[in-house]
């Protein structure tokens, strides 16, 4: 038997080996996987290039070589959030800009060159979710139009591929979605709503004829509806629409035939995503018409094979978060990840289950003495309900605390906040609990993965149920001898900064909070925020300006005299989605209430950060500023930062 000789020392203030390059290294994005016939496509957004994103493509033999010359960054912003950014047929690439938001084609071994015309507004014009024609002469797409002094306006348009001006397939709603063209070119599916609805609340599936010029006709109702969510409709290779619905309160995959839709696999589990982003995919046709499914299970996601005769295999993978489903022959790509290894693009052969790894977003592991594995809770919380939740311990090879020392414990609220967090893993996450914290990260009510009861028990109770959730889960480590009640943190991102905030003010629990780009003023949101998301809090709170005693009764920026612990805000400067206001606000109000706090603004950040150097000054802000208000010493070098109101005992809290 083998004893560790452990060295001694407060946790927080422990040596790590993840180091924050590793965080940024491992912070590359992939997704977006697309084939062209034997050779495999995906997108790669990376902060070392300042949150470049760039096409690279797999061709056998000749390795990963990138597509997208210098000067281009494929991304659209549509939604604000993007996705579905570029599209790729016999070699030639067909992507979206994101300098001045046109399409580009971008035919092998050329430069890329502008396919839509300028528009009148910079940027004003936007396309997302582009699908070519069978016979590649036109590209299907959403666009979404900027005018002066209105709404945009969204519709899906048809563009020339070689160039020319766009024309109207379908209009007249607030929102379009996933066009998909049959595989005979003659029918176009699309989903469509209205405000006040989101995606995840009610969509409608169309049906129309496609034209040989590009125009549509004869389109009618297919499914869906204001209470039913419609997601990732799909044709398979013998021209039967597929598509996923929450009609039984899981979102599950259906065929439609005959003018009914019919359940391929039902299960009480999700097979659909909350439609953040254009491009999303959680199932694919596999040649023969079998298809891969991801189905996400408490436990973890699971890919599904369903064969011709209806009958479902579980395929094998050493992997519990998948997404990203595409095929090609019997092969599915897909991106994956695990609680030990980081996001992948990854083969898996369906018929003998071989797995072959393509690409990693990261390029060292953690050694399995400093790795934290997410532990699934589920615990007590209001109105007699359960939340769930990841708890990570601390973990090291080289350290412990003293015997009476409990750690400090960060509570994690995820955006959205329809939304979740999973088991995947995360450097960020290994940076703290190898320094010596316990990290939570909750999965509130209102989170997918659970149902579509569970998902609207937030409806009409943000601000309330979901910090509800993040204090319980607190209480419930506390309660358990897992975390030192002195030293809890709360801490989230745009709408999981809104539930910090709320924690903060509402409650008198926490020692300490971090909000990112977060949620202060929910009537100014509610005012003044794109238009994807412009009604989303008629849901969340209640219609505005009706309920604008309610909205004023839960923004936090009106209750800052009761916020009595310190906070650091980190803000994008360029953030269209939660403008730098919300935070400034925050700051002037903590100046004038002399409460201890730090705010570290971020040049070309937006919503989101992708900048390497600004993920990397965050992350050790952060430590800076925990390690000043909990009076331990970070084992990093960092440049300080500046903490204003901070009395000379520095100590606030601690064991």
């Amino acid at each position: 038997m083998s004893i560790r000789n452990l060295k001694t020392a407060p946790y927080g203030s422990w040596k790590s080996p993840v180091t924050l390059e590793m965080v940024t290294e491992s912070g590359v994005r992939l997704g977006a996987i697309r084939l062209d016939g034997e050779n495999v496509y995906w997108l790669e957004g990376r902060p070392g290039e300042g949150g470049r994103n760039v096409v690279v493509r797999l061709a056998d033999g000749s390795g990963a070589v990138d597509v997208t010359p210098e000067g281009y960054d494929v991304r659209n912003r549509v939604h604000e959030y993007g996705g579905g950014a570029y599209e790729v047929r016999d070699g030639a690439v067909y992507f979206s800009n994101f300098a001045d938001q046109r399409l580009y084609r971008q035919a092998a071994g050329e430069a890329p060159f502008p396919i839509t015309p300028e528009p009148a507004i910079p940027c004003g014009d936007r396309f997302a979710d582009t699908r070519l024609t069978p016979d590649g002469q036109f590209l299907l797409c959403v666009r979404e139009r900027h005018v002066e002094g209105g709404e945009a306006v969204n519709e899906i348009v048809c563009t020339p591929s070689h160039g020319g001006e766009p024309q109207t397939l379908a209009h007249g709603r607030d929102f379009y979605s996933f066009p998909r063209i049959s595989p005979d070119g003659r029918r176009v599916a699309y989903t469509a709503w209205d405000h006040p609805n989101m995606p995840w609340d009610g969509t409608e599936l169309w049906v129309a004829e496609l034209r040989r010029d590009g125009t549509a006709e004869n389109a009618a109702l297919a499914a869906g509806g204001r209470d039913e969510s419609v997601f990732q409709p799909e044709w398979s290779p013998d021209g039967t629409l597929h598509f996923v619905s929450d009609r039984t309160g899981w979102w599950n995959l259906y065929a439609y035939r005959d003018g009914e839709a019919h359940p391929v696999y039902p299960v009480e589990a999700e097979c659909g995503e909350p439609q953040w982003q254009f491009g999303q995919s959680t199932y694919a046709f596999l040649a023969d018409g079998r298809i891969a499914l991801k189905v996400e299970r408490r436990e973890g996601d699971r890919l599904v094979l369903i064969g011709q005769n209806g009958l479902a295999q579980e395929i094998a993978l050493p992997y519990t978060s998948i997404g990203g489903l595409a095929a090609a022959g019997n092969e599915v790509l897909l991106v994956a990840a695990s609680p030990s290894d980081a996001a992948a693009v990854v083969r898996v052969e369906m018929d003998g289950g071989a797995v072959e790894v393509l690409k990693r977003s990261a390029k060292v592991k953690v050694a399995p003495g400093y790795l934290s594995s997410a532990q699934s809770i589920t615990y007590p919380t209001g109105d007699g309900e359960e939340a769930h939740a990841l708890y990570y311990p601390p973990a090291s090879a080289d350290y412990e605390a003293g015997p009476d020392e409990k750690p400090p414990l960060i509570v994690l609220s995820h955006g959205g906040p329809t939304g979740a967090t999973s088991a995947a893993f995360s450097m960020s996450t290994q940076f703290w609990t190898s320094r010596g914290f316990a990290i939570v990260d909750v999965n509130y009510r209102g989170s997918t993965g659970y149902g579509r009861a569970y998902r609207d028990a937030l409806k009409g109770r943000w601000g309330v149920v979901d910090t509800e959730d993040c204090v319980n889960a607190a209480r419930y480590l506390v309660s358990e001898g897992l975390a030192d009640g002195r030293r809890l943190i709360i801490k989230g991102g745009s709408a999981g900064g809104y539930t910090t905030l709320c924690a903060l003010v509402f409650h008198d629990y926490f020692a300490a909070g971090a909000s990112y780009y977060g949620v202060a003023d929910a009537e100014t949101l509610a005012a003044d925020t794109h238009k994807f998301e412009s009604r989303y809090l008629d849901g969340l709170i209640g219609p505005y300006p009706e309920a604008r005693k309610l909205y004023r009764e839960r923004s936090p920026i009106d209750y800052v005299d009761r916020l009595s612990c310190p906070l650091i805000i980190l803000q994008g400067l360029e953030d269209e989605i939660v403008p730098p206001s919300q935070a400034e606000a925050m700051v002037e109000a903590l100046r004038a209430k002399g409460t201890p706090f730090a705010y570290l603004p971020f040049e070309g950040e937006q919503h989101g950060f992708r900048i390497a150097a600004n993920i990397r000054r965050s992350l050790e802000a952060e430590l800076y500023f925990y390690g000043k208000i909990f009076g331990f010493h970070p084992a990093d070098e960092i440049e300080p930062i500046d903490i204003e109101n901070l009395p000379a005992e520095t100590t606030l809290a601690g064991p």
